[in-house]
């Protein structure tokens, strides 16, 4: 007999628009939401404090923030002091140098270990393989070799539970990200997604994920909540 609850779901919630927008979708499908933020150190506060706005606005039943140190393996300009990349200044091709190692499996593995102690099997994250840096951990084959994991790493999954790892946003552009989110009422403008805001959150205008979101809201034809230093 399972003991998952179907209706239950943990949802990752990092502060940035995507993990705001798949909240909203997991609350719109009828879960109850338990988000989970990590602090994994990252440059910025400001981001998870954007994540506790976001889980309580759209209604999720429990916000936890789980610590864990990346900052003491580096390899990023996320988790070490390397400089962020501005205006596409790397102009090289692969990953980029934002790419944290291990950050998503980690993340995911945190979630799929609550979900457990919650009896919940299903697992929300905001990965997208569309208009995105080009991590290796954002792409559906790494989502769906995840979920095969889950399903033979867990007591859950091994007892018969169906685990599900849900991407709902794998394959949108930005712009139908900003656009989903316009139409499930998220607030945008609670939201941080620089790869260096500054402490009160706001935006440096100019790193990929600020390019990338500012060209978001710009197709979709929505004004740009975005707090600028």
């Amino acid at each position: 007999m399972s003991h998952t609850n179907p209706r239950k779901a943990v949802v990752l919630v990092s502060g940035g628009m995507d993990s705001a927008v798949t909240l909203a979708i997991a609350r719109e499908q009828g879960f109850t939401v338990h988000a989970l933020s990590v602090a994994y150190g990252q440059r910025h506060g400001s981001e998870l404090e954007a994540a506790g706005r976001v889980a309580r606005t759209l209604g999720a039943a429990e916000h936890k923030t789980v610590q864990v140190d990346l900052r003491s393996i580096g390899g990023s300009a996320l988790t070490a002091d390397i400089d962020v990349p501005t205006d596409s200044a790397d102009g090289g091709e692969g990953i980029p140098v934002t790419y944290v190692p291990a950050r998503n499996t980690i993340m995911l593995s945190i979630a799929l270990g609550w979900a457990e102690v919650l009896g919940a099997s299903d697992i929300f994250c905001g990965v997208n393989a569309v208009d995105y840096s080009g991590y290796p951990d954002c792409r559906t084959a790494f989502i769906e070799a995840f979920e095969r994991l889950a399903n033979v790493a867990t007591k859950a999954g091994v007892e018969g539970a169906s685990l599900r790892i849900h991407a709902p946003l794998m394959h949108m552009s930005k712009a139908d990200i900003a656009r989903e989110g316009g139409r499930l009422g998220v607030d945008f403008a609670q939201t941080v997604s620089c790869y260096q805001a500054d402490p009160q959150g706001r935006a440096c205008g100019h790193c990929d994920a600020c390019r990338l979101r500012a060209e978001g809201f710009r197709a979709a034809g929505l004004a740009d909540p975005t707090r600028y230093a």
